[in-house]
């Protein structure tokens, strides 16, 4: 390490306030933390993160410490991670913070800019909107059957999915008349932030 390197930690350190009070308690104080930027998906979504954490939980527990695995546990937890996939899809498209290729962005006219960037909102909504028709399409051709050791239809998995592609279709919607309001999409200003 260098000294130039060496003096910045020291200041850095210098700066940080005293961890132990001068009775010895530790004095650190925590921000306050900010719910604010989340939404109801994003609490469903974690809803269902925590109930595919207990059933995982559950299929250790039965397997090496019961030395006897519940059989359910496998076929429920891949069933839950996909609802916590979908359904935590649509926070990031509400935050518009889905990978995004900005190359052209800096390259390129500003009128064409805007053009790019409603073709952009036009074909996510799209995509979204076929998507979920195309889920729904399939709850009608094969959501009765049954799960493979769970006697529930698949159909409320795939319930679950075309919800999360509707909840992101809306938020794709809402993003986009933000975006025509303001004149201006978090692609060509990034700087503007990306929460709506």
């Amino acid at each position: 390490m260098t000294t130039d390197g060496r003096a910045v930690r020291e200041n850095a350190m210098a700066s940080d306030p005293p961890v132990l009070s001068s009775d010895g308690e530790f004095a650190v104080e925590d921000e306050p933390i900010d719910l604010s930027s989340y939404s109801f998906e994003d609490y469903l979504a974690a809803g269902f993160f925590w109930v595919l954490g207990a059933t995982v939980f559950y299929q250790f527990f039965t397997r090496y410490a019961l030395n006897s695995s519940a059989a359910w546990t496998e076929e429920v937890a891949r069933y839950l991670l996909v609802c916590v996939v979908f359904l935590g899809a649509a926070g990031p498209v509400r935050r518009n913070s889905h990978i995004h290729i900005d190359f052209f962005y800096h390259v390129l006219p500003k009128p064409v800019m805007r053009v790019m960037s409603t073709l952009v909102d036009l074909v996510r909504i799209a995509f979204l909107g076929y998507a979920t028709w195309l889920t729904w399409q399939l709850i009608q051709r094969i959501g009765r059957q049954p799960m493979s050791v769970v006697d529930v239809p698949v159909g409320v998995v795939y319930a679950v999915v075309m919800t999360g592609f509707a909840l992101m279709t809306v938020r794709a919607v809402l993003l986009a008349v933000l975006h025509w309001r303001r004149g201006y999409s978090v692609l060509e200003r990034p700087e503007e932030g990306r929460i709506i």
